[in-house]
């Protein structure tokens, strides 16, 4: 694994284990005396586990990070991602019922009116933002609301696939057991 000259993962996805991406260029740095903040990538992989773990834990294996963990940046904010699920457990609210039960903070929730500031961000944050600096969303094929460079709303796994300014395609982290 290592970054292209536009500072993204070749297009692939990468299967990592939570060890392996602790130990991965991701984590690590490319190794170019380039500041890197090894401990903050520590801490939102540590960050993510706990989230991964509870989807783990009801089921759903099908988990993408992305965002600017996975490029050239020496301090990403957060770290973004989706995991596929059912449509029927999330429109019931048994998937968010599942998740909450097992978090102690009750972070699960992808309603906008949960969305609070956070300083010097002008996009509000979910609550899973607020305590994990993690962003997970879910997806059962629906459009994203990120949009292509044709102006035309994408699902997630094209949208996480691509940069968000130069639409350039790169690669994505598919998380395993």
């Amino acid at each position: 694994m290592y970054f292209n000259e536009n500072g993204f993962l070749p297009p692939h996805d990468y299967e990592l284990t939570l060890n392996d991406l602790r130990e991965s260029l991701l984590v690590r740095g490319p190794g170019d005396g380039e500041p890197w903040d090894v401990t903050w990538r520590l801490f939102l992989i540590d960050q993510l586990e706990a989230l991964v773990q509870q989807l783990w834990d009801v089921g759903i294996h099908q988990i993408y990070i992305d965002g600017s963990f996975v490029e050239a940046k020496a301090h990403p904010n957060d770290i973004d991602g989706y995991f596929e699920c059912d449509v029927m457990e999330l429109a019931t609210g048994e998937l968010e019922r599942k998740l909450n039960a097992l978090d102690p903070y009750k972070v699960w929730t992808w309603d906008s009116s949960s969305r609070k500031p956070y300083r010097g961000y002008t996009k509000k944050q979910l609550p899973m933002w607020h305590r994990y600096r993690v962003e997970l969303y879910p997806h059962f094929g629906q459009l994203s609301g990120i949009k292509d460079e044709y102006g035309h709303d994408q699902q997630f796994p094209a949208a996480f696939r691509k940069s968000r300014d130069t639409y350039l395609p790169k690669g994505i982290i598919k998380l395993s057991r």
